[in-house]
């Protein structure tokens, strides 16, 4: 069973910054790609950013330049630091992450449970 737990949500101002974290735990063989979805009430829920486990990384263009995604593979982690923020970019904020466990030897995409950001004066 594997485990991913968000955290770092919150209500910013406009233009200021929040970082995400997300833990995958349990019996993990590996983590490979790690990412950032979010999804805002009435609207589907949108790809923001990923990382591969050697370091390969995209964004969507709505966040790209104000986002910044980065990993600890020594602590299964990834994490979303977050500038310049809109109002735009209130949603609840979802990390996935595609991982090998001990039972199955097999890769399976997990997701979080999800932190809201609000950004709002």
């Amino acid at each position: 069973q594997v485990q991913l737990v968000e955290s770092g949500g919150g209500l910013v101002q406009p233009g200021g910054s929040l970082r995400l974290s997300c833990a995958a735990s349990g019996s993990i063989v590996s983590v490979n790609s790690m990412g950032w979805y979010r999804q805002a009430p009435g609207k589907q829920r949108e790809w923001v950013a990923a990382i591969t486990r050697d370091g390969i990384i995209n964004y969507a263009g709505s966040v790209k330049g104000r986002f910044t995604i980065s990993r600890d593979n020594a602590k299964n982690t990834v994490y979303l630091q977050m500038n310049s923020l809109k109002p735009e970019d209130t949603a609840a904020y979802y990390c996935n992450a595609a991982v090998i466990t001990i039972a199955t030897q097999t890769q399976y995409t997990y997701w979080g449970q999800g932190t809201q950001v609000t950004v709002s004066s």
